[in-house]
């Protein structure tokens, strides 16, 4: 059988009372709380740095998919593709063209894929070859039919109410386009 180590305080060390019936200088109970305590520091931790690190992964979920879905607003090359088509010439420095788009995007919500959102910012040198090529600046949104030919051009904020009628119509004018031929 193995010897017990009986550690022993200095000479001059205040001497403690016994804890929950441990030797006669409480090292076992003040060893055992230790270690309790450590036990139950290292839990909440690690439930702290749990919690902060599954919001930084859902909010970096976030970036990438708002990145992504930005990157291809973007990509004006996807006009014409069969889909009708809202184009917005925006400034990304503008208070009114973030408003509209935000009004956009509202009114874009109610169609369920139906309709295509493309961005021309004319702080990139296409969405400015864009805008000229159109005849237009920004805080204006041009409507395109699935083929890519120009509808409509609304100028200025609107409502999504008035954003959502715009965009009914030219639903039904692509629609009764593609049944026609």
């Amino acid at each position: 059988m193995k010897r017990k180590k009986i550690k022993t305080k200095p000479a001059g060390s205040p001497k403690t009372a016994p804890l929950n019936g441990a030797g006669a200088n409480g090292a076992g109970a003040n060893a055992s709380n230790a270690s309790k305590k450590s036990r139950r520091e290292a839990m909440r931790r690690f439930g702290e740095w749990g919690l902060l690190g599954a919001v930084i992964a859902g909010g970096g979920i976030y970036a990438i998919g708002h990145v992504s879905a930005t990157i291809g607003e973007l990509d004006l090359s996807k006009l014409g593709n069969g889909r009708p088509t809202i184009v917005q010439i925006h400034d990304p420095n503008c208070p009114r063209c973030v408003e509209l788009q935000g009004e956009t995007r509202d009114a874009l919500a109610e169609f369920d894929g139906e309709l295509q959102y493309l961005v021309a910012n004319i702080r990139s040198e296409k969405g400015r070859d864009f805008a000229q090529e159109h005849g237009v600046g920004h805080v204006t949104l041009i409507l395109f039919d699935g083929k890519g030919r120009k509808r409509d051009v609304l100028v200025g904020n609107n409502s999504s109410a008035t954003l959502t009628r715009e965009f009914r119509r030219l639903l039904r004018s692509s629609n009764a386009a593609k049944a026609s031929g």
